[in-house]
């Protein structure tokens, strides 16, 4: 079998590095000079460190990023406690496996590294894909065409594979402006401070920050805003921190402090997309963004993805000389929890960032209750999806009967 992975970021490395390791003939093809990631911080929960023991890089990357024992939530101007949700000793013995913030480049880097660079191909910046009798066909700027048994869109939420084979569909703006930026340890006015895992809940928007490295040495924080005054969904964008400052006034002044410490800061515009009704087509199939965009406010979306290219990886193997039906497969095993995810998220969006202050009271006595006593201590009671594991044999059994 041979397979085409369109896309080098965390899904399509993920999806390379778990076909090669399962000795499937794989190349991965990305458009960029280099294989690089935009943005910087990753909440990656148990799920994701399962799959990552599939792939062989748990040592690593708990080697590598922050492992915090419990997210502090925060009031907005105050810096009153909500609530303390556990992230690490008996939350490891309940579910398996912990949780971890990285930097996306490093977590990358530790994909790409298992990888000959035989099988990466970069600037091959792929305009689309299709089916053709007993092949999929990918398609390249430069006119380069390959063939393969299987095409694998994991080219992003703008994917062109997705646009090519299930036509364009428009993203809806969910009236959310988000801000991002890294701080060195070195320029921490209190590097305690910006050594802890914290949320700030407010009114009409929300702010996290948390170490991306073990040494707690880097700090990444992401700002949002419900606001309707910037509609660009690029993550490049640069802007300046006078932004920041005029839109979080009144919030809390360590808090601001830490955010004035960053060198740069980036904006852009979030949008939604609809679930899919369907992510294959013959031997055209997809995964990670490309299948299922999804908001940040659970933190399962590169989680998500990487749980796809394991279990996409298991069902071609499963049935290799089928490869269409093991498309369906991968297909009615992962659709259901992905778009739990994606409308998991959309609904803890609307919770972030209540503006009344009576339900942000309710929220926050719920919020406390819940950390301290309730069966899901979670910050986004997001705790459902920690238990999978994609190593389990047991999730194909219902397919297999």
């Amino acid at each position: 079998m041979k397979v085409a992975v369109i896309g080098g970021g965390l899904g399509g490395a993920a999806a390379a590095l778990a076909l090669h390791r399962r000795g499937v003939e794989v190349g991965l093809y990305e458009k960029a000079p280099e294989l690089s990631e935009i943005g910087a911080g990753l909440n990656l929960s148990p799920n994701a460190l399962k799959a990552f023991r599939y792939l062989g890089i748990e040592r690593g990357a708990i080697s590598t990023g922050f492992q915090a024992k419990e997210q502090v939530i925060r009031s907005f101007r105050s810096g009153r406690t909500i609530a303390r949700p556990r992230r690490s000793g008996d939350i490891e013995e309940k579910y398996g496996a912990t949780f971890l913030t990285m930097h996306r480049a490093d977590l990358l880097r530790l994909l790409v590294q298992e990888l000959p660079d035989r099988l990466v191909h970069l600037n091959s910046a792929c305009i689309g894909a299709e089916n053709r009798e007993n092949v999929a066909v990918a398609r390249f700027e430069d006119g380069v065409e390959i063939e393969a048994d299987i095409v694998v869109g994991a080219d992003g939420i703008h994917s062109a594979v997705r646009d090519s084979v299930f036509g364009q569909r428009e993203p809806r703006f969910t009236g959310c402006i988000c801000w991002r930026g890294l701080v060195p340890g070195e320029a921490l006015p209190n590097p305690s401070f910006g050594r802890q895992m914290m949320a700030w809940w407010g009114p009409h928007g929300h702010i996290v920050h948390y170490p991306v490295r073990r040494d707690g040495g880097l700090v990444n924080f992401v700002a949002h805003f419900d606001s309707d005054g910037w509609m660009e969904e690029s993550w490049t964008y640069e802007c300046d921190r006078s932004e920041l400052m005029e839109t979080y006034a009144g919030w809390n002044r360590e808090l601001l402090d830490l955010i004035k410490s960053s060198e740069r800061y980036y904006k852009w515009a979030l949008y939604d997309r609809e679930p899919l009704d369907d992510w294959s087509r013959g031997r055209v199939t997809l995964l990670g963004d490309s299948a299922h965009p999804m908001l940040p406010y659970l933190g399962q979306g590169a989680c998500m993805a990487i749980e796809d290219a394991c279990i996409l990886t298991e069902a071609l193997l499963r049935d290799p000389d089928d490869p269409t039906f093991a498309l369906v497969i991968y297909e009615k095993l992962r659709k259901p929890r992905a778009t739990r995810a994606q409308l998991g998220s959309r609904f803890r969006a609307r919770q972030n960032h209540l503006a009344s202050p009576l339900a942000r009271l309710r929220r926050d006595v719920k919020m406390a209750w819940n950390s301290r006593f309730g069966a899901d201590s979670s910050a986004g009671q997001a705790a459902a999806f920690y238990d999978y594991d994609v190593a389990d044999v047991r999730i194909f059994e219902e397919i297999d009967s």
